[in-house]
């Protein structure tokens, strides 16, 4: 009676262990397929909304109208300044520098902040149009520049200006920003 009994249990626990086993198989079956796809999958943040699209970077890529969205906001941010707020203007746009071009914008915005400042000159950009190339992380944005010297307007021209990103992980940051000729530039040379 007791083999009886004792074969008896050991059957519930070989049964026991046999169901513990398929359900870890199953289980790391699973685990397996859930990293593969994990680590194929491109990764993405979902950004704060600053317009009715959604907006998101991948690792993938950039999305050609978030790359707009940032080049704008640059672009302004940069290209509006006054004498007034010359430390604060400099102080944003070194937060959206690349780090390893940190240096040399800084050596940029340092010689405009010279130039500028203890003088009544302020700038004011109006975007006019924005082209962009997701592929090469550029930006070339032209709209008319306005110099003032107080509340007088003494200066309003067409410009356009190349602003260059790099991307690191899922966040761009500025690498560099130039000034292009425009027409009325080379005829005046």
């Amino acid at each position: 009676m007791q083999t009886e009994f004792a074969h008896a249990q050991a059957q519930r626990y070989l049964a026991q262990r046999n169901r513990l086993a398929a359900a870890s198989a199953v289980l790391g079956t699973i685990s397996v397929l859930a990293l593969g796809a994990a680590v194929t999958r491109d990764e993405q943040v979902v950004l704060v909304p600053v317009t009715s699209e959604t907006l998101t970077v991948s690792s993938g890529g950039v999305d050609a109208h978030y790359l707009e969205l940032v080049a704008r906001d640059t672009a302004l941010m940069l290209l509006n300044r006054s004498p007034e707020s010359l430390d604060y203007w400099m102080s944003q746009i070194l937060k959206v520098a690349d780090p390893a071009a940190h240096g040399s914008l800084k050596a940029e915005l340092v010689a405009i902040v010279d130039e500028q400042r203890g003088s009544d000159i302020a700038q004011a950009f109006v975007i006019s149009g924005i082209a962009i190339d997701t592929d090469r992380l550029t930006a070339t944005v032209s709209g008319k520049l306005k110099t003032f010297v107080g509340a007088q307007v003494i200066a309003s021209q067409e410009r356009a200006f190349r602003f260059a990103w790099a991307r690191r992980g899922l966040s761009l940051g500025l690498t560099g920003f130039e000034q292009l000729s425009t027409p009325e530039q080379d005829q005046d040379q």
